[in-house]
C-alpha cells in the first residue's frame, strides 16, 4: 500500500532534482509506516567538502506536527539553489563552507500527524542522555509509554531510526571538522522566537559558552531589529533524552573541535492569538494555517539561517581569544545564570 503523499517531501525531492549540478544528496535510511509504505530520510549536501572547511547543519520535521519547520528548512534550500543560478557571490563563499541539510527527519511522524515517530517515541526525548535535575512531569520525558507524549523509548534500547540518521549524518558531515554550527527548526513553545542551546539535560554551562556569547553578540550587531531570543534551553525546562545535547557532549570528547548546535523555537502561541480557531485544529496549534502568515514565517526566518553560513565562514574572525573568551565567558554568566 502506497504511504500519504507528503508534500514537503514532494516539494524537497523537486529542489534536489532542480539543484542537480550543484547538490549531492542521497537518502540516509527509510522509515516504514505500521500499515505498510515507506518514506526517504534525504540529507542534502553544497559547498566544500574539505574538512579544513567549517560546516553548517540545517534540520527541520523532527517532530511530525511541526511542519513548518521542514519548511522553513526547505525554504532557504530551494533559495540557494535558485541563487546558485546566477549569484557569483555565492559560489565564492560556498568555497568556504559546507552546508549540509536534513529537512524532513521524522517523515513517518510527518504523515501520520503526530509529534512522535510511527513507533510513538519522541525523538528530542530518545538520545542516551539522563537529566542531571528534577525534570517536568511528562514533559521532561517519560517510559510509562508510547500512548502518553513525550514517550523516550524503552530503556536500553537503540535509538530510534531517525535518531540514528541524524547522528551519522553529523558525525560525518559535523563532528569531523574543527568548527560547525547546526540549527534544528521547531515550533509550538510561547509567544516569541527562540534560539536555544544546550544543555537540556542540566543548567549547568556548556564548555563553549563564550563562543555561544560571542556568536550572538555579532547576530545582535548584524541584526538590531530581530525578535528573537537567545538563551540556554535550561532556563525554561529540563529533560532525559535531548538529541543535541548528546552530540554536543560527543564533539566536547574530540579535542580541538567546536560544535555549536541551536534549536529554533518558533513560538506558535502567536499564530493561535492571531487565529483562535487554530486551537481546534492539532496542525494549528503547532503551524500558521493561514497563507500569508505561512508565507511570512518562511521568510523571516531564512536571514538567520544565511547569517549562521556567513557566520561559519568567517568563525576565525569572531571566536573570541583568551582574553576576550574571559570577557564573554563572564557576560554570558551574568546574562544567562
Amino acid at each position: 500500500m502506497s504511504p500519504p503523499k507528503l508534500p514537503e517531501l514532494d516539494a524537497l525531492e523537486r529542489i534536489i532534482e532542480l539543484g542537480a549540478g550543484w547538490l549531492e544528496s542521497r537518502v540516509v535510511c527509510d522509515v516504514n509506516l505500521p500499515g505498510g509504505g515507506a518514506y526517504p530520510i534525504h540529507v542534502i549536501t553544497l559547498g566544500n567538502p574539505a574538512r579544513e572547511v567549517p560546516a553548517v547543519g540545517y534540520f527541520g520535521g523532527v517532530h511530525g506536527l511541526e511542519r513548518i519547520g521542514a519548511g522553513v528548512v526547505i525554504a532557504y534550500l530551494q533559495s540557494l539553489v535558485m541563487r546558485l543560478q546566477w549569484d557569483s557571490t555565492l559560489h565564492k563563499q560556498l568555497e568556504s563552507v559546507r552546508l549540509v541539510f536534513m529537512p524532513i527527519v521524522n517523515p513517518g511522524g510527518m504523515a501520520l500527524g503526530t509529534r512522535a515517530n510511527p513507533h510513538g517515541v519522541d525523538l528530542m526525548r530518545n538520545a542516551p542522555v539522563e537529566a542531571r535535575e528534577p525534570v517536568p512531569f511528562l514533559v521532561g520525558g517519560q517510559r510509562f509509554g508510547p500512548a502518553l507524549p513525550w514517550y523516550r523509548g524503552a530503556k536500553a534500547k537503540p535509538m530510534e531510526i531517525e535518531n540514528r540518521a541524524v547522528c551519522e549524518v553529523v558525525t560525518a558531515e559535523l563532528l569531523a571538522r574543527d568548527f560547525s554550527v547546526s540549527v534544528d527548526c521547531h515550533s509550538g513553545f510561547g509567544a516569541r522566537d527562540r534560539l536555544w542551546f544546550p544543555y537540556a539535560h542540566t543548567r549547568a554551562p556548556i564548555a563553549h559558552l563564550a563562543e555561544m556569547h560571542a556568536l550572538k553578540t555579532i547576530f545582535i550587531q548584524s541584526n538590531s531589529h530581530h525578535r528573537y531570543i537567545i538563551e540556554p534551553q535550561s532556563l525554561q525546562y529540563l529533560a532525559h533524552g535531548d538529541l543535541w545535547d548528546h552530540l554536543y557532549l560527543q564533539s566536547c570528547a574530540q579535542e580541538g573541535r567546536m560544535f555549536l548546535p541551536l534549536t529554533l523555537e518558533m513560538g506558535s502561541w502567536l499564530w493561535v492569538k492571531k487565529n483562535p480557531r487554530q486551537l481546534f485544529s492539532r496542525h494549528g496549534i503547532f503551524n500558521p494555517l493561514i497563507e500569508h502568515r505561512q508565507q511570512r514565517v518562511l521568510r523571516q526566518h531564512q536571514l538567520l539561517l544565511d547569517f549562521l553560513s556567513r557566520a561559519a565562514c568567517g568563525h576565525h574572525l569572531w571566536l573570541p581569544g583568551s582574553e576576550a573568551r574571559a570577557q564573554h565567558h563572564a557576560q554570558a554568566l551574568q546574562d544567562w545564570y
